[in-house]
C-alpha cells in the first residue's frame, strides 16, 4: 500500500464505478452487482491519481473503510448498497430485527406520510438498525433530522421484504405509510 494513496477519496471514486457509472469505467456488473477485481483496476489504472492502485490496495481499503460499503469475493468486487443504476441488482431476502430506523428531512416527512418511505433515486430505501446511523444519515438532508421507527413486522405482513446491506445497513424496496412512527426519544 501506498502512503500517498486516499483512501476515502478511492472509496468514493469505487463507489461512484459500481453504485452509479459503470459504464464510464467500461464495467459489466452482474445480476448482484459484481464486476471482476482487474476489470475495475484496469479502468482505474487508466487515471493518473490511480494508476499504481493494485489490489492489495483494494483490500486496505475494503478492511479499514469505516461505511463498509464494498466487498471482495471470488476475484470479484460489488458495492453493498446505494446504487442508481437502471439495473436493478438482485438481492436475496433476510429476516431484518423487528424495529429499524430511517433517517430524513422534516421537509420531507409530509410526502412519507401520503406516500409511505420509497427509494427516491435510488434502488432501495435504507435503513438502519441504530438511531446513531439513522441520525447521520437525516443529518445530510437537514440540520436537525426527523428518525422514522420503522415496525419491519408490519411491513413484511403487507408482503414487504429486506434484505441485507451490511452489518449496519438493511434494504426495502419500499415501506408502508402505516409501518411507521416518528422517534420522539433519539436516546
Amino acid at each position: 500500500m501506498s502512503k500517498q494513496i486516499n483512501y476515502n477519496e478511492l472509496s468514493k471514486e469505487v463507489s461512484y464505478a459500481l453504485r452509479h457509472a459503470p459504464w464510464e469505467f467500461e464495467l459489466e456488473l452482474d445480476e448482484e452487482g459484481w464486476v471482476p477485481v482487474n476489470q475495475l483496476l484496469d479502468s482505474l489504472n487508466k487515471k493518473k491519481e490511480w494508476e499504481l492502485i493494485g489490489i492489495n490496495d483494494l483490500e486496505y481499503m475494503i478492511e479499514h473503510s469505516k461505511k463498509k460499503r464494498h466487498e471482495m469475493k471470488n476475484d470479484a468486487i460489488r458495492a453493498y448498497y446505494g446504487h442508481s443504476i437502471p439495473q436493478k441488482i438482485k438481492r436475496t431476502g433476510a429476516t431484518p430485527p423487528d424495529i429499524l430506523y430511517h433517517g430524513t428531512s422534516m421537509s420531507a416527512l409530509e410526502g412519507i406520510k401520503i406516500s409511505g418511505i420509497t427509494p427516491m433515486n435510488r434502488q432501495y430505501v435504507h435503513l438502519s438498525e441504530d438511531i446513531e446511523t439513522a441520525l447521520s444519515v437525516g443529518k445530510r438532508k437537514a440540520v436537525s433530522p426527523v428518525i422514522l421507527e420503522i415496525d419491519t413486522k408490519d411491513v413484511l405482513s403487507q408482503g414487504g421484504q429486506f434484505y441485507l446491506g451490511n452489518e449496519k445497513v438493511w434494504l426495502s424496496d419500499f415501506i408502508p405509510n402505516n409501518c411507521f412512527k416518528i422517534k420522539e426519544d433519539l436516546t
